[in-house]
């Protein structure tokens, strides 16, 4: 009951902080008018709500009116530079889930062979400690020569973000197994293979997943960035389109679903994480 208690009042108070930082919102941008009676149309039209001596920054009620809009159709596409919200968030999914499948398939089984090898630990820690802090965008040039597309080289730079997290998570909860399990194994004469999958997995498998969690999050917020540089479709395009058509309402939009979008990924991270909670 009292952990009840506390979410009902954690909810409430989340919900009072909301509420304050709408009226403060609505507070900021609100003012009052100008006489135009002196102003052109077209300039009254091109100026905006500033030409009635307004915020161009939009109110929250213009914002949850865009909200809705994209909501009640997400799946819309009017041409290349017009496509739904749910298009675009479609795309960018796909890039990330698809870099941050090709990191696990490198960075799990290097990291097996790291946690269980101090010679490879201390052959590939040089190279992991240079590659490691490069931002992945410093590898968008180098995609795009290479690969010459810019969506696959978008998926390169979600596989250079998303590795090292991985890796360097799977090293340490393999390293961490306890020696006990692993002697065991050498006396029932599993083979490494077995005692890998058998007796190192499972024990290492709640550190691995905290990585990959950490890995998604970072991958999430990467797509963003690479997908203005690349262009063409994803939420990150979506952002960067809408702000040459100064329409800042759909920025505020967008910038909504991608955290939307991120705390479902991490959310759904945070559950495979503790299904597969392992004890002593």
């Amino acid at each position: 009951m009292p952990h009840q208690a506390l979410r009902a009042r954690a909810a409430f108070l989340s919900v009072v902080i909301l509420a304050v930082g709408l009226l403060l919102w609505q507070a900021a941008v609100g003012g009052g008018g100008e006489d135009t009676s002196g102003m052109s149309d077209e300039l009254a039209a091109l100026l905006g709500p500033q030409a009635k001596g307004q915020s161009a920054f939009p109110p929250p009620a213009a914002v949850l009116g865009e909200l809705w809009r994209h909501v009640s159709d997400p799946f819309y596409d009017a041409g290349p530079n017009d496509k739904g919200i749910g298009i675009q968030l479609a795309y960018s999914l796909l890039r990330v889930g698809l870099g941050f499948l090709m990191a696990a398939a490198v960075a799990v089984p290097i990291g097996f062979l790291i946690g269980m090898s101090p010679l490879m630990q201390r052959a590939l820690d040089p190279f992991i400690q240079i590659l490691k802090p490069i931002s992945p965008l410093a590898w968008m040039p180098l995609a795009l020569y290479t690969i010459k597309d810019s969506s696959v080289s978008a998926v390169f730079v979600i596989f250079i973000c998303s590795i090292w997290p991985m890796l360097l998570n799977t090293a340490f909860g393999v390293g961490a197994v306890r020696r006990e399990y692993l002697n065991v194994a050498k006396t029932l004469e599993l083979g490494p293979l077995r005692t890998a999958l058998r007796i190192i997995l499972p024990a290492a498998a709640p550190t691995i997943l905290t990585g990959m969690r950490i890995s998604i999050g970072i991958a999430w917020l990467v797509i963003v960035a690479a997908e203005m540089l690349v262009g063409g479709t994803g939420v990150g395009y979506f952002v960067w389109n809408e702000w040459n058509n100064l329409s800042i309402t759909n920025v505020i939009a967008a910038i909504f679903f991608i955290g939307l979008t991120g705390m479902l990924l991490d959310q759904a991270l945070g559950l495979l994480a503790r299904a597969v909670r392992y004890e002593d």
